[in-house]
């Protein structure tokens, strides 16, 4: 199979196609959120820069915000497994939800706020590709409010059979497809919007600007690289010394250290103390 260099999960062509095409994510959240597309009256992207400076820092975090009919709702894409996404989307949704009290405005008037995360790992133990969380009472599940809403979509329980009438699921085939051929057949089915979205995908990896956005990410995970590396050599090169002052045998601390003999010959010549 033909691996796709970038995927719809890629977060910078993730954020790049939705904000240049903001039609197809209209329809992509009108299938998530239940609602028919030409019943949506507001919808607006909130955050749709995406300047080189930041997309250089590897604290960069690509969602798209957005207001639907007056509520609040997030859209993110993650690929990595960091063991506490469950708090990570709760502090996103407090944070979104909490900046949407202007000053002097009174509580019942904060929006309903949903954050949607499509995930690319299996994070809860069930067989459902989604799952729903919001504030419910413990015993009789009653809700306390229904402006509370975290949706999970986990991209890797999608069933294989796709049915061209189920464009949510379509939509989520997309993002979890990872291969020309997974694109092609999406594709062969023909339904309008998806192919759109495929479309869009072709011209936005085809152009010099997206070429752009990518060179300056790859520079900075080259560069955070870099850095954790040079900071496990430093540490590794503390141990040593103190090993040395210690008069420790070098082969043990090649084995405590990783480094190499040359590298703890290296440091004890330097310091003649160990001599």
């Amino acid at each position: 199979m033909s691996k796709l260099k970038n995927t719809f999960k890629t977060d910078i062509l993730f954020k790049s196609l939705f904000v240049k095409y903001p039609e197809l994510l209209k329809r992509l959240i009108s299938h998530i959120l239940k609602i028919p597309v030409d019943s949506i009256g507001q919808f607006q992207i909130t955050n749709p820069e995406m300047p080189p400076d930041v997309i250089g820092n590897k604290f960069c975090r690509l969602d798209i915000h957005m207001k639907v009919d007056g509520q609040q709702v997030n859209l993110e894409v993650q690929v990595e497994d960091e063991k506490d996404y469950s708090e990570r989307s709760l502090f996103h949704w407090a944070r979104i939800y909490s900046n949407s009290l202007p000053a002097g405005g009174k509580y019942s008037d904060l929006p309903r706020t949903i954050v949607i995360s499509l995930l690319d790992f299996n994070y809860f133990p069930c067989a459902e590709f989604f799952s729903e969380y919001q504030a419910l009472e413990v015993t009789r599940h009653t809700p306390l409010t229904n402006k509370q809403a975290l949706f999970f979509f986990e991209l890797r329980k999608l069933p294989d059979e796709m049915n061209k009438d189920d464009l949510l699921l379509l939509w989520l085939a997309l993002f979890k497809a990872d291969t020309e051929e997974e694109l092609a057949k999406i594709e062969a089915m023909e339904v309008p919007e998806l192919n759109q979205a495929i479309s869009a995908y072709h011209s936005v990896t085809a152009s010099s600007e997206f070429r752009e956005l990518e060179r300056l990410r790859a520079k900075a995970q080259h560069d955070e690289a870099q850095a954790l590396w040079n900071a496990e050599q430093q540490r590794a090169f503390g141990i040593a010394k103190k090993l040395l002052n210690r008069n420790r045998p070098i082969d043990e601390i090649i084995e405590d250290t990783g480094l190499s003999l040359e590298e703890v010959e290296s440091i004890r010549s330097v310091d003649k103390s160990y001599l």
